[in-house]
């Protein structure tokens, strides 16, 4: 019970200043459970991805945790049990909140806005970036711009020079491979994913968690991700198949022949990359004919959503996970 009072005692003493303390939900929300946001970020930096950083609980919560249970040979409750807290407590050394001065390399854009929702307009678009510093900010820290409005009550310029709270996404190494192009280095930066991740021996998509868990040689789960998979019109592809590769920072084909719901008379169109794109910063391509596993401009909605058939995770997940990937490594699909 010792560390389970350590790691209680080391949120309590964490300071976020008198506004932030009091500080409640907006929309109707319950206020940010500071206690919640570190198990969070501890998970996230551990590579079992909570989701969104915001501090309350939810299906990609409980899901996360199950999967660092199932990890650590626990039985997979889902919930912050004291053993759980036991398990985390080594890590409690990581803040779950930084306050972090900005810089204008960290604002600078491009930025559209607004982005047309037409496939032909976007197509026009030198990039589908973010729409405004808040947003880009958001999905740095792996949160939403709703929750960093919430963790700087009273507001502020976002200029250079000012100092905001943000949900501690900073990873502990930034020693990409060697190889990567610098393009992709900057995007690896920019969404703070971790360097220094286990290596994918195969994956398995499983429908009804809504989850992707990465597993190594030895069999062992070591990374998992909350996901978004198919549809009843594009259902998961049950079955093996392969990652042939991967396509960073990607330009998106539109074939509206692919998609039930495209607008009728809709032409193809070669939409340029972007964040905001239909498939975010990376495009993970499958041995399934049209099928891949991508980023997403909606983070927030990550397994509450139905998708085309392909496997949608938020853009510093998908990242993450391309690290860990290679050309041939099996994919899993599954009830």
């Amino acid at each position: 019970m010792r560390k389970f009072v350590g790691f209680a005692a080391c949120l309590a003493c964490v300071s976020f200043g008198p506004a932030a303390a009091g500080q409640g939900g907006t929309s109707g929300r319950p206020p940010i459970d500071y206690s919640i946001l570190h198990a969070q970020v501890i998970l996230d930096h551990l590579g079992f991805s909570p989701g969104i950083l915001d501090g309350r609980p939810g299906q990609s919560l409980t899901a996360a945790l199950k999967g660092f249970q199932t990890a650590r040979g626990m039985p997979a409750t889902g919930t912050l049990d004291p053993a759980t807290l036991r398990a985390l407590a080594p890590y409690a050394s990581l803040r779950p909140v930084r306050r972090l001065t900005l810089d204008a390399g960290t604002l600078a854009g491009p930025y559209v806005n607004p982005i047309p929702k037409d496939p032909e307009k976007q197509a026009r678009l030198a990039s589908l970036a973010y729409t405004r510093p808040l947003e880009k900010l958001a999905e740095m820290f792996h949160t939403t711009p709703e929750v960093l409005v919430e963790l700087n009550p009273g507001g502020g310029r976002i200029v250079p020079g000012a100092a905001f709270r943000f949900p501690n996404a900073l990873p502990a190494s930034r020693d990409y491979p060697a190889d990567i192009k610098p393009e992709w280095r900057r995007t690896l930066n920019m969404l703070n994913v971790e360097a220094k991740v286990p290596e994918a021996d195969h994956i398995v998509v499983d429908k009804s968690e809504k989850v992707l868990k990465v597993y190594d040689g030895q069999g062992r789960l070591v990374a998992q991700f909350s996901a978004t998979m198919g549809s009843a019109h594009d259902p998961l592809p049950i079955g093996t198949w392969k990652i042939n590769g991967a396509d960073t920072n990607p330009k998106f084909h539109y074939n509206p022949k692919l998609f039930w719901d495209a607008k009728k008379g809709s032409d193809p169109a070669m939409l340029p990359p972007g964040p905001n794109g239909p498939v975010g910063v990376v495009w993970l391509d499958l041995s399934k004919e049209h099928y891949g596993i991508h980023g997403t401009p909606e983070p927030q909605l990550i397994g509450r959503t139905e998708s085309h058939g392909c496997i949608r995770l938020t853009n510093w997940d998908a990242a993450r996970l391309a690290l860990m990937v290679k050309p041939g490594t099996r994919a899993v699909f599954q009830e």
